[in-house]
């Protein structure tokens, strides 16, 4: 049954996001996770060199991580999803978040939607 739950949740992440195949889906779940790992390892230095503590948390901490690690998750997410040879389908996931922050709906729809 476990198993069964498992590859439904596979088969529905490759629908939604229009891939060729389970492999493509979990290669997509592992470049998420390397990016995540990747973030959570180079985050602390990044505020160590600004002199910000990580122990404390509070509003200029938090506009300064949406300023500084927010762009540079979504450059290592291209950067594993190149490794990965998942490029494209990262490329047109920023290209939509960025329609979105920016405003701007195009009512052409990219390859993964």
């Amino acid at each position: 049954m476990e198993q069964e739950n498992k590859a439904n949740f596979l088969e529905r992440l490759q629908r939604k996001w229009n891939l060729k195949s389970l492999r493509q889906v979990i290669l997509v779940l592992v470049v998420f996770a390397c990016t995540g790992f990747t973030i959570l390892f180079i985050k602390k230095p990044i505020f160590d060199f600004l002199g910000i503590s990580m122990e404390r948390g509070g509003f200029w901490k938090t506009v300064l991580y949406l300023l500084l690690v927010l762009p540079l998750y979504q450059i290592i997410l291209l950067m594993w999803g190149f490794v990965f040879g998942q490029f494209d389908f990262f490329w047109e996931k920023e290209k939509q978040f960025f329609r979105r922050i920016s405003g701007k709906s195009s009512k052409k729809k990219g390859k993964y939607q």
